[in-house]
């Protein structure tokens, strides 16, 4: 059944014609980055950056930050037109990954998916069909490919939604409309349905129906008679999300990606389109020719790394089961696993550096190190107050004191709860070391969440 399933064939044109729109989207997106001036904003002016466990000698590169977004840009676009793509791919997975692992300040679900996206695309013949490389050389030239090449970018779009909506069966989310009771009625002022969003029951009706989207959609979309219909609800959904919530470019990747779905006569008849606009003819792709799968070992090393690289995409967004308390509050496990929109966090962190020959105490004012933009995410986050209160050892060790002390005094609330203590206080966090074990100084969770 295996073998059967890799001997089956799919036109060229669906990955080709995803190939062309997600690299215009990344083209867009970095363009849209720039001209908001947030290289600036999160990676040139703050003094100190956050960085991810194990990914510390990821740093900005000062002005050298705006070449490497045009690097991604160029990428972007050879990947859209299909020139070197397999290069391309390359140097956008690299130079994107980069620019997310700058700083997880900016951490988004939808840069996660962009990278898992760009990683599989270095392995598919994405250029086989509507491309410069496929002008160029009739060698690479296919109409026909391994179904797998696309069904693959299917199921990483299924991970997503699948999993998003199991996050969403929980006791906030469905039983106290937890956070979107605190964010719908922010766009009350909205014509038409902004006095809607202060209601109770849209706030459940919101939440619930979130829930059965994230779950339900793929099947919609799998199946013809109820693909048309699917698609109706992934563009109301995303164009809503987008109205309601600042997640930029989301929801156009998402509607996008749901195109894969369709029927690769669809994907033909787009890119048909495309070259009468340009007054070309793709006919010169229309080989007939179909790229069977080699016998190989480099090929069969190369599905065998796929097929490992789905199940770790499986896998470890279920990391969280191995961290005791709760994952919305201590977040061990959170990021990478599309949980999406789930919660609604806010802190505020006082440190406090202490001398320990002289037992002389410094406060800490956070807006000397930090942007108000880090600050705010830095007092609801374990492993950013880690880091920080490291930083403010460092920084006060070059000012002369040996072995400095860091304590905070913390309090976070989370989705409408009273603000309760975060931190121990009493924990010198200079002594504390990131790690993926349990930080055991969090203070518990005085209260409990049901669910995924």
């Amino acid at each position: 059944m295996k073998q059967a399933y890799f001997n089956q064939y799919t036109s060229t044109a669906t990955l080709a014609f995803y190939r062309l729109a997600f690299g215009l989207m990344m083209l867009f997106s970095l363009i849209r980055f720039a001209s908001y001036g947030w290289i600036e904003k999160f990676y040139i002016t703050p003094e100190f950056h956050f960085s991810y466990y194990g990914f510390e000698w990821v740093k900005p590169l000062g002005i050298y930050t705006y070449l490497l977004f045009v690097i991604a840009a160029i990428a972007a676009l050879c990947i859209a037109i299909g020139y070197k793509y397999k290069y391309a791919t390359i140097l956008f997975f690299l130079s994107f990954t980069y620019i997310e692992l700058m700083d997880k300040t900016t951490y988004l679900n939808h840069y996660y998916f962009i990278t898992v996206i760009s990683f599989i695309l270095i392995f598919l013949p994405a250029n086989a069909y509507f491309s410069i490389d496929a002008l160029r050389n009739e060698k690479i030239r296919f109409e026909k490919i391994p179904r797998w090449n696309s069904d693959i970018l299917k199921l990483i779009l299924a991970i997503v939604y699948i999993y998003a909506g199991i996050a969403k069966i929980n006791s906030d989310w469905l039983l106290r409309a937890m956070p979107l009771k605190i964010w719908l009625p922010n766009n009350s002022h909205l014509p038409f349905i902004g006095s809607l969003l202060n209601e109770n029951w849209v706030h459940y009706a919101f939440s619930w129906t979130g829930m059965f989207y994230d779950l339900v959609i793929v099947f919609l979309l799998l199946y013809k008679r109820t693909r048309i219909f699917g698609f109706v609800i992934v563009v109301i959904f995303h164009i809503l999300t987008k109205i309601l919530f600042p997640i930029g470019v989301f929801p156009y990747v998402m509607i996008i990606s749901s195109l894969l779905f369709f029927d690769a006569s669809f994907h033909h008849e787009v890119l048909q389109l495309i070259s009468k606009f340009f007054s070309r003819s793709n006919g010169i792709f229309e080989n007939k020719k179909t790229k069977t799968p080699e016998n190989t070992t480099l090929y069969k090393a190369k599905i065998a790394f796929l097929s490992c690289f789905i199940v770790f995409q499986l896998l470890f967004p279920f990391r969280y089961l191995c961290y005791p308390n709760e994952l919305f509050w201590t977040e061990e496990g959170f990021r990478f696993s599309w949980r999406v929109m789930l919660m609604e966090k806010a802190g505020y962190a006082t440190f406090t550096v202490k001398d320990p020959s002289t037992n002389k105490e410094i406060k800490i004012n956070n807006k000397q190190f930090l942007t108000t933009f880090q600050e705010k995410q830095m007092a609801f986050q374990p492993d950013f107050i880690l880091e920080y209160a490291h930083y403010l050892q460092h920084y006060y060790q070059q000012q002369g004191i040996k072995d400095p002390e860091v304590y905070v005094e913390s309090y976070v609330a989370l989705n409408g709860r009273l603000s309760q203590k975060y931190i121990d206080p009493k924990i010198n966090l200079a002594k504390q070391n990131d790690t993926f074990k349990h930080k055991t100084w969090i203070l518990p969770f005085n209260d409990s969440i049901k669910g995924f």
